[in-house]
């Protein structure tokens, strides 16, 4: 016997949506946070669909509207005002939810953390600092000093680090990291609106080579600005108010329409783990993976990790896998935050241009490729390429969410129908595994699929049954007649060990 279950080093919103999808599957969890009280500035300032989703499955849905506010695009433009590239937001995201989100990050925490007063598998002990990790056989140690310096130790079946930049877990594991190497120094500025005032677009990078500017939203009456520090410039003068308030000023932000919240400086950085996994303990979020903000995802990718790792984890725990499934969610989320990390640093290689004449050949290039082209969408949720998946079309492709009616209900399939492991099928419910598994079946037919959205994604991979995992991605599909060997394929995935990438 053990403590806890789980151990988990960090209570930002990683570890705690962590903690509460563990909780919800019945498991203890322990919370060790190091800071005595929530921290009550704001960090990430969106998040996209996808995410959306899955902040959803820890039950805190229904009030997501109420913390966030919908963006409605996002634009580069030159220093002439002239679109170099144009992304339309809509309120109707392929995932259930809008394309962009943008929130005031310590109400998310405050949703996150109400939720976990709901649940009892879980207890928060805030001002505990991890001092040491030691890692046995069949269990995990964790030793922790609280406020008064005393001194307690945690015993655990698994320990995860969601413990930030500057994690102990991950210097505790003296895992490989590798940096690429790409870091700029911004000044960021969190504004409180005084009175109501609509941007369009919500989002904006102002590639200026005078000063690289971004604009974004960050919740109901919120707004960040950053402004990028130039070669030479005095980095002690530029992080003072009156900084902030000059730089502002063009922008029609004065003390007389917002409050200054924050005016800070910060390094952002690129860089991974290499291995996210080490005995039982493992890695996820910032501890795993930093990212330069261009593409908005660093808080969304750490929300993956843990969504990926917790139905694993769950499986693990009540011995229906071995644990090297858990090697799959290193393998999986690792290589998807590394091409995140790629796509972020590729954005800010085109946005930190501080030569006058590579930023006007930039903008010629961009100009005359763009040829006047209407704003685009979003990119989908990116697929995974390994790990857990069955060889099929459309394995790993994450499944779409439309309105269902179900059982007498009409409403989004995740609501409707359930998590966990679906399996969407117009044949005959199978029994054995998968029954065993808790899987939902959901037999599609016209009356199933209000907005058609299920059939078309069958018909999409010439498919007549799909099994899709508890974290959405498509474990693999099957053609007419071939729905058992969906069901072997997950059962001796289960029970194979997992090969090492």
């Amino acid at each position: 016997m053990t403590d806890t279950d789980v151990v988990i080093v960090g209570n930002g919103p990683v570890g705690a949506t962590l903690s509460v999808l563990l909780a919800q599957r019945g498991w203890r969890v322990t919370v060790l946070e190091r800071r005595p009280r929530p921290y009550k500035l704001p960090r990430a300032t969106s998040f996209d669909g996808e995410t959306a989703r899955l902040l959803a499955a820890t039950g805190i849905g229904p009030d997501l509207g109420r913390i966030t506010a919908p963006a409605n695009g996002y634009q580069w433009q030159t220093a002439g005002g002239e679109t170099l590239l144009d992304i339309a937001f809509t309120t109707e995201g392929p995932y259930g939810w809008p394309d962009a989100n943008t929130m005031h990050q310590p109400a998310l925490e405050e949703l996150l953390a109400a939720r976990v007063q709901q649940l009892p598998g879980i207890t928060v002990l805030r001002g505990h600092e991890v001092v040491a990790i030691t890692d046995g056989d069949s269990h995990v140690e964790v030793t922790a000093t609280d406020p008064d310096e005393v001194t307690r130790t945690i015993s655990a079946r698994w320990v995860v680090g969601c413990d930030g930049a500057n994690s102990f877990v991950r210097d505790h594991l003296d895992v490989p990291v590798t940096d690429l190497g790409f870091s700029y120094e911004w000044l960021l500025c969190d504004v409180r609106l005084t009175e109501p005032r609509e941007f369009v677009p919500t989002n904006v990078q102002i590639c200026d080579p005078a000063r690289p500017t971004t604009l974004v939203g960050s919740g109901p009456g919120r707004r960040r600005w950053e402004f990028m520090r130039l070669p030479g410039e005095n980095a002690a003068e530029l992080n003072k108010d009156e900084t902030a308030w000059r730089l502002m000023a063009p922008f029609g932000v004065t003390p007389g329409t917002a409050t200054l919240l924050r005016s800070t400086t910060y390094i952002f950085q690129a860089r991974w783990a290499e291995q996210w996994r080490a005995g039982h303990v493992l890695l996820a979020g910032d501890a795993a993976h930093l990212m330069p903000p261009f593409a908005g995802q660093g808080m969304c990718s750490g929300i993956r990790d843990v969504t990926n790792l917790a139905w694993k984890l769950d499986l693990v725990l009540d011995g229906r896998a071995g644990k090297s499934l858990l090697d799959s969610y290193g393998e999986e989320r690792r290589e998807q935050a590394r091409e995140a990390i790629l796509a972020s640093v590729q954005l800010g290689r085109v946005i930190c241009v501080t030569d006058p004449e590579a930023a006007a050949e930039r903008d010629a290039t961009v100009l005359a490729n763009r040829g006047g082209k209407p704003a685009g969408r979003p990119e989908p949720a990116k697929p995974l390429t390994g790990g857990l998946l069955h060889e099929s079309p459309g394995a790993g492709v994450v499944v779409p969410q439309g309105r269902v009616r179900w059982n007498g209900t009409t409403g989004l399939f995740d609501d409707v129908v359930g998590r966990g492991f679906v399996l969407l099928t117009t044949e005959a419910a199978p029994t054995g595994f998968l029954a065993e598994l808790g899987t939902h079946v959901v037999r599609l037919d016209d009356d199933v699929d209000v907005d058609d959205v299920y059939r078309q994604f069958l018909d999409r991979f010439g498919a007549a049954s799909v099994l899709i995992r508890p974290d959405y991605h498509v474990f693999g599909t099957a053609g007419t007649g071939r729905l058992d060997t969906l069901s072997s394929a997950l059962l001796d995935r289960l029970r194979t060990p997992v090969p090492a990438p």
